[in-house]
């Protein structure tokens, strides 16, 4: 009840600001599935069923000119384990310094690169192990600089993804975000302290070719520490290729590959020992008219083969998944700004 309350306080103090002299968009989405997943063949009666995905709100505005603010809310998230900031993705508040450097304060998304980390979690339905295991939400600060009106810079200072409650450890992250017509980048170099004073290297590369209704994602992320060969020991390479022959439709194709043979222990994501890819796809279909994307029907599938040294792992061997589902979005207020 404490938590509702705080959400709720939260919203009246953004709809009086908004009120006053900003813009404010206020929304809930929402994703429930009809899912099941077998393992050799059996059924794991826990992940089978009805489930209620994803229940979100999310706020966004402009103070002023300068100064804008963004707000999403995981209500589906909360229990006796989680604080009210545990279900909170991110709330941070911007500042536009000049036309080309901003910075950034406040809970925000870990700064690595690759198009299925930086996709919406409502979005995603077949998704690799070291996704399932990355923690992608911590405090800090980003620095943003716009080279150009195609490619930005972002360095930013925040809380180790791996941060367990009280620890004092950090990440350090440098990004590249291109865009180049039918290219597109995703590009970070990463140090996260993954206990205090020790620290695992990250390079992620995500590009995307698009190719008129054709668009395919390809994702290299290397994990690296002291001690360990640098390359292709430890990473996971994600590739997806999506059709859209019309506004209604969009079909996929997905494939992932996570590895660690480092005989290290720095790796939280994937466990070394792990070697497990994952091959699926599905449909996508918005039924709305006039290319309105607020409800969206999905259909998928996938399988998973090989080994997965973590015994609480996500994507297993032998695993198969089916999933059909639905998701909406609800705009539920939108106030402009006084002139």
């Amino acid at each position: 009840m404490k938590n509702i309350l705080c959400t709720l306080v939260l919203l009246c103090m953004a709809q009086f600001a908004a009120a006053q002299d900003d813009l404010l968009n206020f929304g809930i989405e929402v994703r429930a599935d009809y899912q099941r997943e077998y393992m050799n063949g059996d059924p794991v009666k826990d992940n089978c069923g009805f489930k209620g995905k994803y229940l979100n709100i999310r706020l966004d505005g402009n103070i002023t000119d300068k100064f804008s603010y963004s707000y999403r809310q995981r209500l589906n998230k909360f229990s006796k384990d989680y604080t009210f900031f545990d279900a909170t993705d991110w709330i941070y508040l911007k500042y536009q310094i000049t036309p080309k450097w901003d910075i950034t304060a406040g809970k925000l998304v870990v700064g690595i690169g690759g198009y299925e980390y930086d996709r919406a979690p409502i979005d995603l339905y077949i998704t690799s192990e070291y996704w399932n295991n990355i923690p992608c939400y911590r405090f800090g600060v980003n620095l943003g600089f716009s080279v150009t009106e195609n490619d930005k810079l972002l360095a930013q200072f925040a809380e180790s993804p791996f941060r367990k409650k009280g620890e004092d450890t950090y990440g350090y992250s440098l990004m590249w975000y291109g865009s180049h017509g039918w290219f597109n980048t995703i590009y970070s170099v990463n140090m996260f302290e993954y206990l205090p004073g020790k620290y695992i290297n990250y390079i992620a590369l995500g590009n995307k070719f698009t190719f008129g209704d054709v668009n395919i994602e390809l994702d290299y992320i290397n994990r690296a520490t002291s001690g360990q060969t640098f390359f292709f020991e430890d990473c996971s390479v994600i590739g997806q290729v999506a059709y859209a022959p019309h506004h209604k439709w969009n079909l996929f194709a997905k494939a992932s590959y996570c590895v660690n043979n480092s005989d290290k222990e720095a790796d939280y994501c994937v466990l070394n020992g792990t070697d497990m890819t994952r091959i699926g796809g599905g449909i996508e279909f918005y039924p709305l008219p006039h290319e309105n994307k607020d409800l969206r029907l999905h259909l998928v599938a996938s399988h998973a083969f090989g080994r997965n040294s973590n015994p609480a792992g996500t994507v297993l061997p032998s695993q198969n998944y089916f999933d059909i589902g639905v998701k909406w979005k609800m705009n539920l207020l939108s106030l402009k700004r006084k002139k």
